[in-house]
């Protein structure tokens, strides 16, 4: 399968393609000292839910709660947690974000206002490293909506403006671990957007407003030192780059490196040790150590299986434990990370989902 397979034309003409963002976020600093328990969650693009899964510590595999699906809106495609494990937005391809509060057994709940608009065709959504602010990336509109999150309630209110422009069919959109900078890959401009985040958590575009990929770039994702950041390309490579003291990106040495068919989402383990690309078109996840320079080295087994059509892939804050959804198999392969990084499916080697489930993130309930 192609991505030419499940492009979407608006009624205004614009072609849109719809990626997962790096795998969802997760809690970033789990307490010290005390054994980490997580929920998970995953926006089923094809039936308008979100299917929720609470975790076995012994194991890492996912169940489904007794509750286990809420309602969300039309086309949902990227789900995002807030830093502090509280509150889950999820952006739907229909025209919006719906938000949700998580209560104390970890079931999603509605907010008062339970959505609120960003843009034509919102889908990718990312909560910056404070938890002050949220971006979601419109391929429809060709810009990114800006939020300011609620201290006292988690809801999210449009900035003003409450949008930058961005590249053509911008896909995926990362901000680094410092909260200063942003990027976001343009499909259609083969571009990567680059932005300083001021002292309100706007975006302002570098001096140097983008720079190149490969063809059709989809997903992004930012190593946790701030030094390094990925572009998986639909082409079948990931790009390459550093960030210099300024934000900007400049490609490596070696500025790409293979991955499989069509990679449609990428992201780095919380160690900074290992990278893992979720491949659309071969059905299983490339694997990677990160070398001294940041540069990307398939493992020896280079890449592991998955589902039909994985679509996102995670790593739960722990380190121990990946997570793959597959689209068109409706579910979510599991995964434990061995001593060297490499993927080992579970006894279970997967959870059913929703239909069409696109985005996953694990979020700690500690």
């Amino acid at each position: 399968m192609t991505r030419l397979s499940r492009i979407l034309i608006l009624v205004i003409s614009v072609i849109v393609v719809f990626s997962a963002c790096g795998g969802g976020r997760h809690r970033d600093k789990p307490p010290a000292a005390t054994k980490i328990s997580y929920v998970a969650y995953v926006a089923n693009s094809g039936d308008q839910t979100i299917s929720q899964y609470t975790f076995d510590p012994a194991s890492g595999s996912l169940a489904s709660m007794s509750t286990p699906t809420v309602a969300t809106g039309s086309y949902a495609f990227s789900v995002a947690a807030h830093p502090s494990g509280k509150y889950v937005y999820v952006a739907y391809g229909g025209g919006g974000i719906s938000q949700y509060t998580i209560s104390a057994g970890g079931a999603l709940v509605s907010m008062a206002t339970p959505t609120v608009a960003a843009g034509q065709s919102p889908n990718s959504i990312i909560v910056d490293p404070s938890g002050k602010y949220a971006y979601v990336a419109d391929p429809g509109s060709n810009n990114v909506s800006q939020f300011t999150i609620g201290a006292a309630d988690g809801s999210l209110s449009p900035m003003t403006p409450s949008s930058v422009a961005a590249g053509t069919n911008p896909q995926c959109l990362m901000v680094d671990p410092s909260g200063r900078y942003a990027y976001v890959v343009n499909y259609v401009d083969k571009t990567v957007s680059q932005y300083t985040v001021d002292s309100n958590g706007a975006l302002i575009p570098m001096a140097t407003a983008t720079v190149a990929a490969g063809a059709r770039p989809v997903s992004l994702a930012i190593d946790p030192s701030g030094k390094y950041v990925y572009v998986a390309n639909d082409q079948g490579t990931v790009s390459q780059y550093t960030i210099d003291t300024s934000g900007a990106l400049a490609p490596m040495s070696t500025p790409t490196v293979k991955a499989g068919l069509s990679p449609n989402s990428i992201i780095v383990d919380r160690s900074g040790k290992y990278a893992y690309v979720a491949n659309f078109g071969s059905n299983n996840v490339s694997q990677y150590t990160i070398g001294a320079g940041g540069a990307l080295i398939p493992m020896t087994t280079a890449n592991v299986a998955a589902g039909v059509w994985p679509t996102s892939v995670t790593v739960d804050v722990s380190g121990k434990y990946a997570y793959v959804t597959n689209a068109y198999s409706n579910s979510v392969s599991q995964y434990t990370i061995d001593s060297t990084g490499a993927l080992i499916s579970m006894v279970t080697a997967t959870v059913a989902a929703g239909n069409k489930p696109w985005s996953v993130t694990t979020v700690s309930t500690n």
